[in-house]
């Protein structure tokens, strides 16, 4: 037998192996699935991310609605298939309209969904699909077959010399080929999102008509893609799809005069809800980023694009070779924060020195980061960075001015 026999014999066996130990029951189907997240790993993500998901976005201030959210999602994820996860919900303070889960039973609402949903029953509808993800563990799905096809892929340039060739175009249309199920995934959590809210006694019909806000933003905003294009199935689509699921699972139910809809009191519980851009977190007017909390203000310069959130300013060139960041933070000294920063993005320093700034203690750092050339990838842009920390009322502000540049 020749090595590249041996090794392609080594190979399914240790490959039968993995998915023989990996397989378990589907919580929704009920079938037999590989997956190589246990729901344990799962748990773990979800508690890494949440973090990371609040210091972004930022929690949205209102009890009312918080409470609406909290009761309406455990309520729902006592009925589901995965009662035991110990579910959490939050509006996070971002006016896109949006609305994500991530392992472990996070669920997240943005302000900008809810000011869009007009009733509770559609609100109810995204709620079950959104819990839907997490029952159906699709997320755990998805890096499971990305893992398993990747490792295919590695094993594979091991043993062919012409596999090792076109590697790396195989490495990218992995995310091609992985994009249908991606759209599975999301036909299957409408298909929750409809069981669930029914469950818990709404019309699913209205979870239906939400997609019909969903393409009119689409259109206004020329952000609508071609169905064969996108991960998730188009509105247009989900709209006639989500009516007939809800028409199959109604003639289940014998009094559907009980569905609930309950328009009057969604609208009057988000009442004075922030719609846009809230003016507290800083906003641009004429070319000029203002923040009225923090008192300061810097111009932003011409046809360059910005997004505002809680955690930072960001505004990047027109061309993407330059951008600014600003935000603000905690730390013991000026000293102490950039330390951390050269740490935390493998900066090379080339400059340092203190200044003064209108009376407030400063320091200003030059430095590059040049990122690790691998062998048969293209080379990656290096940054030159002017970094400027200024200490203020007890935070720290962060003022990073990023070009790229290539050497030649």
């Amino acid at each position: 037998m020749s090595i590249q026999s041996v090794r392609l014999v080594l190979f399914v066996t240790l490959l039968s192996f993995t998915t023989n130990s990996c397989i378990v029951k589907d919580p929704v189907t009920g079938k037999k699935t590989v997956t190589l997240v246990s729901e344990a790993q799962e748990q773990q993500m979800g508690d890494s991310y949440n973090p990371q998901v609040l210091a972004e976005f930022g929690v949205y201030d209102d009890a009312k609605m918080q409470a609406f959210i909290e009761r309406e999602g455990k309520a729902m994820g006592r009925i589901s298939h995965r009662p035991q996860i110990n579910y959490q919900f939050k509006i996070v303070d971002s006016p896109v309209v949006n609305a994500f889960a991530v392992p472990g039973g996070y669920v997240y609402f943005t302000r900008g969904i809810m000011a869009h949903f007009n009733n509770e029953a559609e609100f109810a509808g995204v709620l079950g699909h959104e819990i839907g993800h997490i029952t159906a563990r699709h997320s755990a799905k998805q890096q499971s077959k990305q893992q398993l096809a990747q490792g295919l892929l590695i094993t594979g340039s091991l043993m062919s010399e012409t596999i090792r060739q076109y590697g790396q175009a195989a490495s990218q249309t992995l995310g091609l080929l992985f994009m249908k199920f991606s759209r599975d995934n999301e036909s299957q959590s409408d298909e929750l999102g409809v069981e669930y809210s029914t469950a818990v006694g709404y019309d699913s019909h209205e979870m239906a008509n939400f997609f019909q806000t969903i393409s009119r933003l689409s259109s206004a905003s020329g952000q609508s893609v071609p169905d064969f294009m996108s991960t998730h199935p188009n509105p247009d689509n989900r709209f006639t799809r989500v009516h007939q699921l809800s028409d199959n699972i109604q003639t289940k139910i014998g009094d559907k005069s009980k569905l609930k809809v309950n328009r009057k009191s969604y609208l009057q519980m988000i009442e004075g809800l922030v719609y846009g851009e809230d003016p507290r977190q800083g906003f641009v007017e004429n070319w000029m980023f203002y923040h009225p909390d923090l008192k300061f203000q810097f111009p932003v310069p011409t046809n360059w694009k910005y997004q505002n959130s809680p955690s930072q300013f960001v505004m990047q060139s027109e061309d993407g070779k330059g951008a600014i960041l600003m935000s603000a933070g905690s730390g013991n000294s000026l000293q102490e924060v950039k330390t951390a920063m050269i740490n935390q993005y493998k900066l090379t320093e080339q400059s340092s020195k203190n200044l003064n700034i209108n009376g407030l203690t400063a320091l200003e750092f030059t430095a590059l980061q040049i990122p690790e050339q691998k062998e048969g990838q293209a080379a990656q842009p290096s940054s030159k960075l002017l970094v400027t920390l200024i200490d203020y009322n007890g935070l720290i502000y962060k003022l990073m001015g990023i070009s790229l540049f290539s050497f030649q």
